[in-house]
């Protein structure tokens, strides 16, 4: 297949050039792209650490180390598919409602076009304005949520838009088909008793982190699928899902998460489900350690959420 690719390494060394993510085109234009990175660069729905909006761009200098060649998947995603990396949205440094709309109005064009956004966040508010673009082109998707945190709240402090209130607002506004849908990965003290049946009130089903270790992956995995059926399917990664001993870069961290290899193999499971849409958020490069250890994780995960879609095109011919 010809179409857009990664820089070939052996013709410039990866400590050099411009950081798009996976050494990728910039790219505009969308005739002939299959999938498209894009930054949302925007965190001020951030209740407690911010520094995501420099999430896209620590992603994209960690992401120089992947290859075209998935090992665990036996495919070279660039055999079947042509991805670009399309820049940062718009946003307004410390207005959400108008920062939103233009994240909203960025996610238009590209799904009018048939390509795949990959959204890097940001943190998770802006997963919101994402939902209501994709849901304007399919009608209401199921989300395929991995956290540790619901981000189901009604308000935080009187407010109705955070980084911890967006999926509320998803279903109020119909965006989210909730009986196809899945959290998984949810821990951490609460305030009530109750803060977790709202997921289940709403009608997700819900994976705590400790269902997922009694269950185990290959049963979490088979019931999200089922879950999901055939229709299409919005997959929202928050880096606090994992562990913050192996991503400390994140606004809210939560411990007892997951290891890198069990993110990894989560996702590497979700292969045949009609993914029209992905992002991964809540990535704050000024809390990660050892250079780029949360950016390099997050930059792995999208490798594979960009493999599961090779793999789709694959079978689909």
């Amino acid at each position: 297949m010809k179409g857009y690719g990664p820089v070939d390494a052996m013709e410039y060394p990866r400590f050099s050039g411009i950081r798009t993510f996976m050494r990728l085109p910039y790219v505009q234009d969308l005739a002939g792209v299959d999938f498209a990175v894009i930054g949302a660069p925007f965190d001020t729905g951030a209740t407690y650490r911010v520094g995501a909006r420099f999430g896209p761009e620590g992603i994209r200098a960690a992401s120089v180390l992947l290859r075209p060649y998935h090992p665990s998947q036996d495919i070279n995603i660039f055999d079947h598919l042509s991805g670009v990396d399309y820049g940062d949205f718009s946003v307004v440094p410390g207005y959400l409602p108008e920062s939103h709309t233009k994240i909203e109005a960025g996610m238009r064009p590209l799904l009018e076009a048939g390509v795949t956004p990959i959204v890097l966040g940001g943190d998770h508010s802006v997963t919101l304005p994402q939902l209501r673009a994709v849901a304007a082109k399919f009608g209401p998707v199921a989300l395929i949520q991995f956290d540790s945190h619901g981000d189901l709240w009604d308000e935080y402090f009187g407010g109705k838009d955070t980084h911890g209130t967006p999926f509320r607002r998803a279903v109020e506004e119909g965006l989210l088909d909730t009986g196809r849908s899945s959290q998984i990965g949810l821990r951490g003290p609460l305030y009530e008793p109750d803060d977790l049946q709202m997921s289940r009130d709403l009608g997700f089903q819900l994976f705590t982190a400790d269902d997922v270790r009694q269950a185990g992956l290959d049963q979490v995995i088979a019931a999200v699928k089922d879950r999901a059926g055939a229709g299409p399917c919005f997959m929202t990664f928050d880096i606090d899902f994992v562990d913050p001993t192996f991503a400390p870069a994140t606004g809210t961290p939560e411990v007892g998460g997951f290891n890198a290899w069990e993110s990894q193999a989560l996702l590497r499971g979700l292969r045949d489900v009609n993914f029209v849409a992905f992002d991964l958020v809540e990535v704050s490069p000024p809390y990660d350690t050892a250079g780029q250890t949360t950016c390099l994780l997050a930059a792995n995960l999208v490798y594979e959420f960009i493999a599961l879609l090779a793999l789709t095109r694959r079978a689909n011919g």
